[in-house]
């Protein structure tokens, strides 16, 4: 009995230890995920896909334990507006999407849609870290990007509207262009870092649906509350999305509604 007793502890004790650190709340419209523990940053990538797809058909493609939506794209010509890194590649570059280019008001502004706030992994002499930075921010002596998404705007520790081109305004200070509906409520994706004692850090994910929508100002506060040290936002609206075990998040949350194709999702690998 006593040696029973000790191969089901142990049994125990590798299912524990094997399970990555994914904590998932729901309150009130928002989902809230908390990533803990140095294991499951091994596990953590972002993604993009040649076609845009589904955040559950990318989930179930990728065998996934999380999947959320991640990085800005057009989809009259599904290219990206983010660039993506996975594998220490660059793997969708927003310069080879010619619409950028061919419209005046986002060349003209080219340098701040480029230079948007991005989340990282970066492997630092082999110890991995997250970071929140813009793209053309340097990595730290002895740290490369081992994948990265950017989308944006940066919410802490300061908002970044004008610099990123969310808000354009002219020269009596009116706001004259808004992009991604961020002065607007609507759902919204946010990651976010959390600074614990001995280096430790916390990657904290809110799902924000259209049962609790927010405009970028209450998605910055959403942030601040939680104590983090840097947040930024994801691409929002009719893109937000979740799957996490027997949890499926689109925007509209109507049922059997697969979402909205994307181009970049970030996963947990098994």
């Amino acid at each position: 009995m006593k040696k029973i007793l000790v191969i089901l502890s142990l049994l125990f004790f590798i299912g524990t230890a094997s399970a990555a650190p994914i904590e998932v709340n729901y309150d009130d419209g928002i989902y809230h995920v908390v990533l803990s523990g140095e294991k499951i940053k091994k596990k953590i990538q972002f993604v993009s896909s040649s076609n845009l797809i589904t955040n559950r058909e990318a989930h179930n493609n990728a065998n996934s334990q999380l999947t959320i939506n991640t990085g800005f794209f057009d989809p009259k010509n599904q290219k990206t507006i983010s660039y993506i890194v996975n594998d220490s590649q660059t793997v969708e570059d927003p310069l080879f999407n010619e619409n950028i280019n061919y419209n005046p008001a986002l060349h003209q502004n080219l340098t701040k849609i480029l230079n948007r706030t991005e989340f990282r992994i970066l492997d630092c002499d082999s110890k991995l870290k997250y970071e929140i930075a813009q793209h053309n921010a340097k990595v730290d002596f002895m740290c490369s990007v081992v994948t990265s998404a950017q989308a944006g705007p940066q919410l802490l520790p300061n908002l970044r509207l004008e610099e990123e081109f969310f808000i354009l305004k002219d020269k009596e200070g009116n706001i004259i262009r808004e992009s991604a509906s961020v002065l607007h409520k609507t759902p919204r994706t946010l990651i976010g870092i959390k600074s614990l004692p001995k280096g430790e850090q916390e990657v904290h994910i809110f799902v924000v649906t259209n049962e609790h929508p927010m405009t970028i100002y209450e998605a910055r506060d959403l942030c601040a509350s939680h104590g983090l040290d840097s947040a930024m936002a994801f691409d929002g609206g009719s893109s937000t999305s979740l799957d996490y075990k027997k949890i499926h998040v689109v925007s509209t949350q109507e049922s059997g509604d697969t979402g909205r194709a994307l181009k970049s999702l970030m996963i947990i690998k098994k």
